[in-house]
């Protein structure tokens, strides 16, 4: 009896030796200091995605999927949206500030997108758009650029991080779902991880 071929090498789990679970969200001065290295190093089409990716609190899959017509137009781009999430078939509007706007706008005229095309076309010629795990990539280049550990975040640091500055300013769970498009309270109580987050608050409050 032929024996299994000793040769076949199993394919390693993606997270083999990764820090797993909650993304931590970014700070304010994380995100300034993210948007202003992009600025600075002119990279139109990043800072387009990472304001876009604070803005949209949207999972990555349906990030990298917006079409131009989904944000507006080189000429303008909308402030407020709504997408169909991939996820769970259901819709999600989020606003869109004014830098955000302006960055989209420039991103589009400098790589002279169609209505029609996606917002972050992907530069491998095989793909329409950036992959999810080309969008990782480029989060992980953002959070090594600042100093931060890579293990410690990620793509839904992107996705967590508006909806937790939110929460801590208003305390308003509902809003925050409707947000994130959750269909269910305890998801977001549960993606937010608020008991930890609020004791870190009050325990930064008491410190002398």
């Amino acid at each position: 009896m032929n024996t299994i071929d000793v040769s076949i090498q199993r394919r390693a789990p993606w997270n083999k030796g990764k820090l797993t679970g909650q993304k931590a969200p970014l700070r304010l001065r994380d995100i300034w200091a993210i948007r202003i290295r992009l600025q600075l190093a002119k990279k139109a089409r990043d800072l387009a995605l990472f304001d876009l990716a604070i803005d949209s609190k949207l999972r990555a899959c349906d990030l990298v999927r917006l079409r131009v017509r989904d944000v507006g137009s080189a000429d303008h781009i909308s402030s407020r949206t709504i997408v169909l999430q991939q996820k769970t078939q259901r819709p999600v509007q989020f606003e869109i500030t004014a830098p955000t706007r302006d960055a989209i706008s420039a991103w589009i005229k400098q790589a002279q997108l169609q209505s029609n095309g996606f917002l972050f076309p992907s530069r491998i010629h095989n793909s329409d758009h950036l992959s999810t795990r080309q969008y990782a990539r480029i989060v992980n280049e953002w959070i090594a650029g600042i100093g931060l550990d890579v293990a410690a975040y990620g793509t839904h640091t992107m996705r967590r991080t508006k909806a937790t500055l939110i929460y801590r300013r208003t305390k308003n769970l509902r809003a925050v779902q409707l947000l994130l498009g959750h269909t269910k309270l305890e998801s977001t109580v549960r993606y937010l991880g608020i008991e930890v987050e609020d004791a870190l608050e009050i325990a930064e409050q008491t410190e002398v």
